[in-house]
């Protein structure tokens, strides 16, 4: 149960976006619901939402669905682990990997040293508090270039925005992993 309700009227034309992305995503999306208490936030939150990258170069969709499900996993935020961690299968993320993003993934063969810098950047940028270690910084900049390292930050980034404020607004999961 959300924290508060959504309000029993919203603006038309944040309705019509509401029901568009409900419709693709075929999910009630609760947060777009409740920050229709003020539209400001949930134009601002909808318009970050759809800038997000979704594959650019080497940045590869299974890539970004490792960074995505890394800090979830991290904010510990129940609703984003569901919607950022169903279908990764589909994205060539066997069960094991899902399972070593919560801990111990150094030891797993599957995940690239690219994939496993990423992975750690995603936990630095998801910790509180934040902890940036120079050895750490410099092997993600040796091995990502500018534009990679933005879209890796940048995501990490979004999906600590998303799980702060769900958290904060006490949104549940949506069932995205539900058959």
């Amino acid at each position: 149960m959300t924290f508060i309700s959504q309000p029993s009227k919203i603006p038309f034309l944040l309705k019509f976006g509401i029901l568009i992305s409900e419709r693709m995503i075929g999910k009630v999306m609760m947060p777009a619901r409740i920050l229709a208490w003020y539209p400001k936030a949930a134009i601002g939150s909808g318009v970050m939402e759809t800038l997000v990258a979704h594959e650019d170069g080497a940045m590869d969709k299974r890539m970004l669905k490792i960074i995505r499900m890394t800090a979830s996993f991290v904010a510990a935020c129940p609703f984003c682990i569901d919607m950022n961690s169903c279908e990764h299968r589909k994205y060539g993320i066997t069960d094991e990997e899902v399972e070593a993003l919560h801990g111990n993934f150094e030891n797993i063969n599957t995940f690239s040293e690219r994939e496993k810098l990423a992975i750690a950047y995603a936990r630095a940028i998801s910790q509180t508090p934040q902890k940036f270690y120079p050895d750490l910084v410099e092997k993600v900049k040796a091995a990502f270039n500018e534009r990679e390292f933005v879209i890796l930050a940048s995501t990490a980034a979004q999906v600590n925005y998303w799980a702060r404020l769900i958290q904060a607004l006490g949104i549940p999961p949506a069932g995205f992993g539900d058959g």
